[in-house]
C-alpha cells in the first residue's frame, strides 16, 4: 500500500532523457522509485527514437506505477533524439517546484533526492549536484571508470574526483529549482553536448549559486568500447569549444590541456619522422606519464582492467583534444542564431 506523500516537503519531478537504454532503464527508474523521500514525486521519461526495447520497458514502467498516488511514471516523446530537447520536453511535461535530472544509465544513491532538497534549502542554491561515480560491469568499463575518476583523466573537477562541498562552475546532472530553469528558458537545444555546463554558466551569470556536495552520488555506467568512448569525448571537446565561443571568458587552462597535448604529440611525431628521433620523446613522454599515472588509479582492479587504463586515458585525452581543435565555428554561429528561450510552463495534465 502506497503511503500518502508528506505535504510539508516540496514535490519533486524527476526528468530523464532516454535513448537506447534497454540495458539500464529499469534499474535507473527503480532507483528513483525506491528513494528515501516522503514528499510527492513523479518521473517523466522523454523517449527518443530508440532502436532497442527501451520504449517497451518504459511502457511497462508506466503500467506498473499507474495505480500509485505518489511516484508515478509517465512519458513524453522526443522525436529529435537530442538530450537537451528531451530535457526541455520533460520539464514542460512535469509539474513540481523541484526538478531532478537523471540519465537513463544513472543510478541514484538511496537518499539522493532527500539530501538534494535539504541542500537547496540550506544553501539557497539554484542547482545542487554531486559526484559522478563511474562503475564498470567488466574489465574495460572498470578501466574507463578508473580513468574518469583520476585527476590525470578529466582534470580536477570535483564531480569527477570528489572534494569539499562548495560553490562550483557546474555539477553532474543537477537538482534545480524550477524557477531557475524557467528564468533561463531551459537548456539550449543547439548544444548536443555540454548543455549542462552552458546552462549552469547562464544561471551563474544571472547571480545564481551552483553548489557541489560529496553527499550526493550517482552511479554512472561508462561507454562499453573504445570506439564509443572516443566518440563521447570527441563530442565533449567539440561542444566545449562551442561554449567557449558562445560565452567569452568561460575557458580556463584545464580545458586547454587536451588540445595542447594533441598538438605537441603530433608535432613530436612529425619532427621525429622528418628531422630527428629526439622528436619522439614527446609522445614517448606522454605514454610514460599516463602509464605511471594509471598505477594509483588501478588499485583493487583486475590485471586486465589495470592494463587497459592507459588506453582509456589516451582515448579520452586525444579524442577530447581532437574534438576541441576541429570544432567548426559554424556550430557557434548556429547556437547564437538560435538564442531564444524554450517554453517551460508546467503541464496542467
Amino acid at each position: 500500500m502506497n503511503a500518502k506523500p508528506d505535504v510539508r516537503l516540496p514535490a519533486v519531478s524527476v526528468i530523464m532523457p532516454v535513448l537506447d537504454e534497454e540495458r539500464h532503464l529499469r534499474g535507473a527508474v527503480q532507483a528513483i522509485l525506491e528513494q528515501e523521500y516522503a514528499g510527492e514525486m513523479e518521473v517523466v521519461l522523454a523517449l527518443g527514437p530508440s532502436q532497442d526495447r527501451t520504449d517497451e520497458i518504459a511502457a511497462e514502467l508506466v503500467r506498473e506505477t499507474a495505480s500509485s498516488e505518489n511516484k508515478r511514471v509517465h512519458t513524453v516523446p522526443n522525436p529529435a533524439g537530442r538530450t537537451p530537447a528531451a530535457l526541455n520536453a520533460a520539464i514542460k511535461a512535469s509539474r513540481h517546484p523541484i526538478v531532478v535530472r537523471v540519465d537513463g544509465h544513472g543510478m541514484l544513491s538511496p537518499n539522493y533526492i532527500a539530501t538534494a532538497v535539504r541542500l537547496l534549502e540550506e544553501t539557497g542554491a539554484q542547482n545542487v549536484g554531486g559526484i559522478m561515480h563511474a562503475e564498470g560491469e567488466n574489465a574495460w568499463e572498470d578501466a574507463v571508470a578508473a580513468a574518469m575518476t583520476s585527476k590525470i583523466g578529466v582534470g580536477n573537477a570535483a564531480f569527477h574526483t570528489g572534494g569539499e562541498a562548495g560553490s562550483a562552475e557546474t555539477v553532474y546532472l543537477g537538482v534545480f529549482r524550477r524557477e531557475a530553469l524557467e528564468q533561463q528558458g531551459g537548456y539550449n537545444e543547439e548544444f548536443i553536448r555540454a548543455q549542462d555546463w552552458e546552462l549552469n554558466f547562464r544561471i551563474r551569470e544571472a547571480g545564481g549559486l551552483i553548489w557541489f556536495s560529496p553527499e550526493l552520488k550517482v552511479s554512472y555506467r561508462p561507454r562499453p568500447s573504445v570506439k564509443a568512448l572516443a566518440k563521447q569525448y570527441k563530442d565533449y571537446g567539440r561542444w566545449r569549444h562551442v561554449v567557449a565561443r558562445y560565452h567569452e571568458g568561460s575557458i580556463n587552462l584545464r580545458y586547454l590541456a587536451p588540445p595542447t597535448a594533441v598538438c605537441a604529440i603530433a608535432a613530436g611525431i612529425v619532427v621525429g619522422a622528418a628531422l630527428t628521433p629526439w622528436g619522439f620523446l614527446v609522445p614517448a613522454g606522454y605514454l610514460a606519464a599516463i602509464t605511471l599515472g594509471s598505477l594509483p588509479a588501478g588499485k583493487g582492479l583486475s590485471l586486465k582492467a589495470r592494463l587497459q587504463i592507459p588506453v582509456a586515458l589516451a582515448t579520452m585525452h586525444m579524442s577530447w583534444g581532437y574534438g576541441f581543435l576541429t570544432s567548426p565555428k559554424s556550430l557557434a554561429r548556429r547556437v547564437i542564431a538560435s538564442r531564444r528561450p524554450a517554453v517551460l510552463s508546467p503541464s496542467n495534465s
